[in-house]
């Protein structure tokens, strides 16, 4: 019995010269599991925002054919209506959040349609225990790394119980633990019967969940195999579809323990990196402190080669991004400084020294355009150069489309674009292939290797192995704001 129906449905965004779908029809059957996958911008995004009826009551544009869910014409029912029906968890958590702290986003909405009190707690603690988030409770959510607030989003969609979950990439920001919970959280919803529809690129944890996979491309389903048909297809297979791998292995059981050391004239020197979210008293934070439990980044110095590739691993909420933001000066209680060739620079010079390319790429981008955006980041602005960053990343056909019209994954590779265009000594990417396809994933692997490789040391901020494996010579592992370890990759590749 189909849940969903979509019928016939051709859709262009509002200010956009092309349709993104293309006269589609796809029904979903109550209770199945169906992972979209496809390239970056090929549709998957727009098909989950028709079935949650955010197309055509918040994203505008010219909309034929017809979609139903659960019985209900989405043309003819109001977003509130949906509510204990379709649950969504988007790409970009922050984007769905009501509250400040996380109890009161978990319980927002089984309180906003009007449950008893009782039912309500029940419902916390069952969706707390399913998704092992305690230790996450009374955190304000401004607190939280990306993949806390998704594990956040998550438990609040499951508080709702509705009919069918949505989820678009709701991995892009999770470590691997974080991304066996999430699928353990799946596995839940299917047992429950739940229709679940995932966009997805980051394959491998969904491979024994799903009922059906639809692979689209430019608008149209091209592909659709049976959940077995997709488990028995081949490595090269995968590859040519240019699909991310649907079987990785764990990244840390080939980890070295040895750290590495480089002499003075190899290195970035970091001294004294203490910093604290929390205000606390004069006189206890920082330096005086530098071994302080209370510290969310206490670093006292780390040697980091240059002109290489670092890939900053970790666990979600461990201090990866608070590292980056301290590294590159955007945190100003932080007392640190680098010294290159004997120079210190302190944190006002660490902002004319380092670009920083952001989980959430939607708070630097500025301008109504993108090529602007990019030469934006230049000193002195060069069109043609700006065209080639822009081919080089696939998106030299959005040169002059504002930059929040495009998808997650476009909105990313802007922002690289911004980085490459800013020729900084040090760059630092914070999940940079978060929602990108591998196509893009080995594009900016690539990149990242010519900015070693044309005298930039680059930080890299991620969970993706595929990445690390492709183009990252060191790994720092950040254990609770401090230094776990700093050893050579010894999955390293390079390109193939």
């Amino acid at each position: 019995m189909s849940i969903i129906e979509i019928k016939d449905v051709s859709f262009r965004y509002k200010g956009s010269a092309e349709g993104l779908l293309k006269n589609i029809s796809l029904s979903f059957e109550k209770g199945e599991t169906v992972l979209l996958c496809g390239a970056s911008g090929c549709g998957k995004t727009t098909i989950i925002r028709l079935i949650n009826g955010l197309i055509p009551h918040y994203y505008k544009g010219d909309l034929e054919g017809d979609v139903t869910v659960a019985g209900k014409k989405i043309r003819e029912t109001e977003l509130y209506e949906l509510a204990g029906t379709v649950g969504t968890v988007f790409q970009n958590p922050r984007s769905q959040f009501f509250s400040v702290d996380t109890d009161g986003e978990i319980v927002f909405g089984p309180e906003n349609i009007g449950l008893p009190p009782q039912e309500i707690r029940k419902r916390a603690e069952e969706v707390i225990e399913q998704m092992d988030i305690r230790n996450l409770l009374g955190r304000s959510l401004f607190d939280l790394s990306g993949g806390q607030k998704q594990k956040i989003a998550c438990a609040s969609v499951s508080a709702l119980l509705p009919e069918i979950v949505l989820l678009d990439e709701p991995s892009s920001n999770l470590d691997r633990k974080a991304m066996e919970d999430l699928q353990k959280a799946i596995s839940k919803w299917k047992s429950q019967g739940k229709t679940i529809i995932i966009s997805e690129h980051r394959l491998w944890y969904l491979r024994d969940l799903v009922d059906r996979v639809l692979y689209l491309e430019k608008g149209s389903v091209i592909h659709e195999w049976t959940g077995d048909g997709f488990r028995n297809l081949s490595e090269a297979e995968i590859n040519e579809l240019q699909l991310r791998p649907v079987n990785v292995e764990d990244d840390t059981s080939r980890r070295t323990e040895a750290s590495v050391f480089f002499p003075n004239d190899e290195v970035l020197i970091l001294k004294d990196f203490f910093f604290a979210y929390d205000k606390k008293p004069k006189g206890i934070l920082h330096k005086r402190h530098p071994s302080g439990d209370r510290l969310d980044l206490n670093i006292p110095e780390l040697r980091l080669p240059r002109d290489k590739v670092i890939a900053v691993v970790g666990h979600n909420g461990t201090g990866k991004s608070t590292f980056l933001r301290c590294l590159c000066g955007l945190e100003r209680s932080c007392t640190g400084k680098v010294i290159i060739d004997g120079r210190e620079y302190g944190r006002r010079d660490l902002l004319k020294l380092c670009y920083m390319v952001m989980q959430d790429v939607d708070h630097q981008l500025f301008t109504d355009s993108v090529m602007s955006e990019v030469m934006l980041s230049m000193d002195d602005p060069d069109e043609a150069k700006c065209r080639e960053i822009l081919d080089h990343l696939g998106i030299l056909g959005f040169a002059d489309k504002h930059p929040m019209a495009l998808s997650g994954g476009q909105k990313q590779r802007v922002a690289i674009a911004s980085a490459l265009a800013a020729c900084s000594k040090i760059l630092l990417f914070d999940e940079p292939t978060s929602g990108l396809d591998y196509a893009h994933m080995e594009k900016v692997g690539d990149l990242l290797r010519d900015l070693a490789g044309s005298g930039s040391t680059v930080l890299v901020s991620t969970h993706d192995p595929e990445l690390i494996e492709r183009s990252c010579d060191f790994i720092l592992e950040i254990v609770d704001g401090r230094v776990g370890s700093l050893t050579s990759n010894p999955s390293f590749t390079g390109r193939s």
